[in-house]
């Protein structure tokens, strides 16, 4: 139930993040995601990961592309059911994970990384998501997850569908 809390938090983090304006805070937001950009390419090359950059900055492996032509245009009607590990770019650990037990989202409430990267996947496929801070929990720390961390999320999409 935690684990589901922190997929909910990270769509509400996104919304303030995303609505807050540079102020008497001395966080720089473009600066910071200069620095995980580097750090993402910098682990790839160590690590060997065949990933490529999205328009958006998420790095991303297709590990398997899945089967299906599903849209997802309005992902406030697209449900995907997931089977997930997550942890800090470079850690050995999860900070969570769907445990072999399926999760079903809606694609518009889960953090941006995962709303930019699922859409290159279909039914069947997985992914691995290198993703900047902008794009997971910002500048906020949140439980195990320290500010500003990459994270690491390969996910197996087990079903996607239109909600009608």
């Amino acid at each position: 139930m935690l684990k589901i809390k922190y997929f909910l938090l990270l769509a509400g983090m996104a919304a303030c993040l995303a609505s807050c304006k540079k102020g008497g805070d001395n966080f720089d937001a473009e600066a910071q995601f200069k620095a995980d950009t580097t750090a993402i390419r910098t682990y790839i090359k160590a690590n060997n990961i065949n990933a490529l950059k999205d328009a958006n900055g998420v790095f991303y492996e297709i590990k398997t592309a899945g089967d299906g032509s599903i849209s997802y245009t309005d992902r406030s009607k697209v449900s995907v059911t997931v089977n997930y590990t997550g942890k800090v770019m470079g850690s050995s650990s999860n900070f969570d994970s769907s445990n072999g037990t399926p999760r079903t989202f809606t694609l518009s409430q889960l953090i941006p990384g995962w709303q930019i990267g699922i859409p290159y996947i279909q039914k069947g496929g997985r992914i691995r998501l290198l993703i900047p801070s902008y794009y997971g929990y910002g500048n906020q720390a949140s439980g195990a997850i320290p500010a500003n961390s990459v994270l690491d999320f390969t996910i197996d999409l087990t079903n996607v569908a239109i909600i009608q």
